[in-house]
């Protein structure tokens, strides 16, 4: 009896191949749905975004600190300001600003350059807590369309009058309330990923920033 049950209603109750896609499932999850999919949008344009930055930053000439030593030791301060102007890094940036100060206390060349390099370190930080938020607030959307979807299913059931539960009474909410659970976990698990990966890019370019300080202040007190 349990084996004729299983034929004869399982075929009803599961949809045929092809029925369900991606855009079916999004379409079931209603208005929250179209809210997901633009911050999974901006999550995917700051990652790239952040992504080209870092690398432009962390791009550096091998002989770029031999030459700025060069310059500074053969009196050639014009051409060591010079070559930092042309060299488009936050390197070059706070060396330039070291060399303006040469001449002075060697606590205010140091402070110069660690006031460039806080503000360099700020444009490479920058847009990352929006990937933060994403991170955070895609699951919590996700939640608030379970919960919203939970609700249309108690009001279908509410609505109908004859006793008996249908599925199509319980399936809109429900279908909601799984969709949008699930994309929510998925645009902030991938965000999520996205904000520690460029979190550790951003370390690895402030550590060769103080590298990079620390050399160009031992330069100056080398002896001449």
């Amino acid at each position: 009896m349990l084996v004729l049950l299983q034929t004869t209603v399982a075929p009803e109750l599961t949809p045929t191949a092809g029925e369900m896609n991606l855009w079916t499932m999004a379409k079931y999850g209603g208005p929250i749905m179209i809210v997901l999919a633009l911050i999974l949008a901006l999550a995917v344009y700051m990652f790239i975004e952040r992504l080209i930055t870092l690398k432009q930053a962390s791009k550096e000439d091998s002989s770029f600190m031999n030459r700025i030593k060069d310059y500074i030791y053969d009196g050639k301060i014009d051409a060591a300001r010079k070559l930092c102007r042309d060299t488009d890094n936050p390197t070059a940036r706070m060396v330039d600003k070291g060399i303006s100060r040469l001449g002075r206390p060697m606590n205010d060349v140091l402070i110069a350059i660690e006031n460039v390099g806080n503000l360099e370190i700020a444009n490479l930080e920058k847009g990352l807590v929006i990937m933060a938020s994403i991170s955070g607030g895609a699951p919590m959307l996700g939640f608030l369309g379970t919960v919203t979807g939970m609700v249309t299913t108690f009001y279908n059931m509410s609505l109908n009058n004859t006793g008996t539960i249908q599925l199509q009474d319980l399936s809109q909410g429900m279908y909601q309330a799984m969709v949008t659970t699930i994309a929510g976990l998925i645009v902030g698990i991938i965000a999520y990923f996205g904000y520690n990966y460029l979190v550790s890019r951003v370390d690895s370019v402030v550590r060769k920033l103080e590298a990079r300080t620390m050399e160009f202040l031992d330069l100056l007190n080398e002896p001449a």
